[in-house]
């Protein structure tokens, strides 16, 4: 799903135009940009929590030539799906 489809999805459900729900959903994905980049947690209860996570520093391979690679520590986000929504995916299967 694109986020075109999200908006046009939000826009059938709750009858407001796609030009307003682009822009919320421009807004909301704006400001999770800036929580995150600010290094806040974000959680949305019933679907997972955003956060960022410090790696430290190591030394990594290079697939091709087997050389060591030092990689710089650095922050990187990451999301973690809530129990609801990991249920929910894995009753679709049933």
């Amino acid at each position: 799903m694109t986020k075109a489809d999200l908006v046009e999805e939000i826009a059938k459900r709750t009858g407001l135009t796609k030009k307003d729900i682009g822009q919320a959903v421009d807004g909301f994905i704006e400001a999770m940009k800036n929580a995150l980049t600010e290094g806040h947690h974000i959680e949305i209860r019933g679907f997972g929590t955003f956060s960022v996570k410090d790696r430290k520093a190591r030394t990594a391979r290079n697939p091709r030539t087997g050389e060591a690679v030092p990689l710089p520590p650095r922050r990187v986000p990451v999301f973690k799906v809530s129990r609801d929504l990991k249920e929910r995916v894995l009753g679709s299967w049933d």
